[in-house]
């Protein structure tokens, strides 16, 4: 049998109202009552009805998350980020896995929703139209993290992918005549932009085929050994690889050691994201810092802005990325 609070109450020869103050920790109960209601709970092993709480308050105190993958770094660093912050302002996370599918990316918010969740964080790859309706038809408040709405309506925290691949391009460019680009899959807004800083600087430099450098992966580390393949049959060979994530990047050099090619001596790789991965590997990848854990952390406390009702400047953050230079580059 379930302990209820009516049990706690006669245990302690007090109110149901009173155990419900030294539970939600109103401060006006006597000390001694107080000691005398907690010594009933541990006794009976009382645990409060969250459903039932929320009912009364209207407040579960749960935020949703939805991952594309949970068993990725760079997902799991950016869920450390959001957990932290939740747990400081009293929240508890449900975490479910979409696999960058639509459809179960579709079911899992209405899902969360159904739950009664307060809030939802949102992280995903193309954010279409079916996206955007659910978003603005939730009756809680939604924010994404590391995941662009092209229309600005949604509340985000991302940095300036376009900048940030322009900047890897250009110092590449200081020491390298032709740089092959690893983009990810090619309909989402992120890749899109980090496609248009390599162009960007690609151009300025001079070569008005850009595209001829550039092949297409997955993010993952079996699609940055494919890529390394494609690159070698290109009629010119590259001195450099700008890839667009740090798995793909070791893909990339672990393809090039399997073929004899040294990193860097006769192939320079440069990443993106700066997860652990960029350590773990040898030589150690030169990369662009995302901040991943503080892009979660910031998006939770924009959700936590919303959700009680604070004043919010900026929905759309922009947080700062830097270049960290490793062993997979020559130094400049």
């Amino acid at each position: 049998m379930n302990v209820t609070i009516y049990d706690v109450a006669r245990e302690a020869n007090v109110s149901m109202a009173t155990v419900s103050r030294v539970v939600n920790g109103n401060p006006n109960v006597k000390p001694a009552t107080r000691k005398k209601v907690h010594d009933a709970i541990e006794r009976l092993g009382y645990r409060p009805n969250a459903v039932a709480r929320g009912l009364a308050s209207k407040k579960t105190t749960t935020v949703g998350v939805i991952i594309p993958d949970i068993s990725s770094i760079f997902f799991a660093e950016l869920a450390r980020g959001i957990e932290d912050i939740a747990t400081m302002y009293n929240y508890n996370i449900i975490l479910s896995n979409s696999d960058q599918n639509k459809d179960k990316e579709l079911h899992l918010i209405n899902a969360m929703l159904g739950k009664q969740v307060d809030g939802l964080i949102f992280m995903g790859g193309d954010i279409t139209e079916d996206h955007i309706r659910e978003f603005k038809t939730s009756s809680v408040p939604i924010a994404l993290a590391a995941t662009v709405d092209e229309t600005k309506e949604t509340p985000s925290v991302n940095i300036n992918y376009e900048e940030a691949a322009y900047d890897a391009t250009k110092l590449l460019l200081e020491s390298n005549k032709q740089i092959a680009f690893v983009s990810g899959p090619e309909n989402t807004v992120i890749n899109t932009e980090k496609v248009e800083g390599f162009k960007r600087a690609m151009k300025e430099s001079g070569e008005e085929q850009p595209e001829k450098w550039m092949v297409t992966g997955d993010y993952s580390y079996d699609s940055g050994l494919e890529a390394l393949e494609q690159i070698v049959e290109m009629d010119n060979q590259p001195s450099a690889i700008f890839v667009s994530s740090d798995e793909m990047a070791l893909g990339v050099i672990h393809g090039a050691q399997d073929r004899g090619i040294r990193v860097p001596e006769d192939i320079e790789v440069f990443g993106f994201d700066n997860t652990r991965l960029a350590t773990m590997v040898r030589p150690t990848l030169s990369t662009v810092v995302q901040p991943m854990y503080d892009i979660g952390a910031v998006a939770m406390r924009l959700l936590t802005k919303f959700m009680n009702k604070e004043e919010v400047e900026e929905q759309n953050v922009i947080l700062p990325h830097r270049i960290i230079e490793r062993n997979s580059t020559q130094q400049k």
